[in-house]
């Protein structure tokens, strides 16, 4: 059968479920190693990035059953959800690739005020203290600062701020490409929906 048809778009469905189910194992395994280790102490940055894995584990594996089973309402579901997420990484993509330097440093700062539990982690991993300044009054997870007298400490804004675009525009890039994908998915399931199934009855309800 030639490719577009009933087999290769089911085919082609299944493979792409497959590929987010391996992102989302990813996702949970790179979180959990990190947490299990230590590179992570912060409780809700180890949540956020299990729940979109398991986020994706079930949407990809509502797709897959339902390509595997060419079940309708499965199949509708899918393309719902899917498009959903798409236009919302599309979205956080742009902001991502579309943000200035005073947004970055502004954002930057609002997530560093939140959570004590990621200063400590960046510190660590950054090996530097405080955000904008040095406060030599204040604890620091960062081994420059155990150093007598600890001089050699920079601010982590200094760092993180060199790096800060290329990041951006980096996750924006990944998130354009899977977003991409997604619509890609949609695209197959919606077609997938459409085309009967060789094998089944002809007076079947499709």
């Amino acid at each position: 059968m030639v490719c577009g048809g009933f087999v290769c778009t089911k085919n082609s469905l299944c493979a792409l479920n497959i590929l987010y189910v391996l992102v989302s194992l990813l996702l949970v395994g790179v979180a959990a190693w990190g947490k299990w280790f230590g590179l992570v102490s912060s409780i809700r940055v180890v949540a956020v990035v299990i729940g979109v894995g398991i986020f994706l584990f079930l949407v990809a594996f509502v797709g897959l059953c339902g390509a595997l089973r060419h079940h309708q309402v499965l199949l509708f579901f899918y393309v719902i959800i899917l498009f959903v997420v798409f236009v919302v990484q599309l979205s956080v993509s742009c902001a991502c690739l579309a943000l200035n330097k005073d947004q970055q440093n502004h954002l930057l700062e609002v997530g560093w005020n939140k959570s004590e539990s990621t200063q400590r982690d960046v510190e660590k991993t950054l090996n530097c203290c405080g955000f904008s300044y040095v406060s030599y009054n204040a604890s620091c997870a960062a081994s420059c600062f155990n150093h007598m007298p600890p001089l050699s400490c920079n601010t982590c804004a200094a760092i993180i701020e060199t790096y800060a675009g290329e990041v951006l525009r980096f996750v924006g890039g990944i998130g354009l490409f899977f977003s991409f994908t997604e619509m890609l998915g949609v695209w197959l399931a919606h077609r997938y929906r459409n085309i009967k199934d060789p094998r089944s009855n002809p007076g079947a309800f499709l």
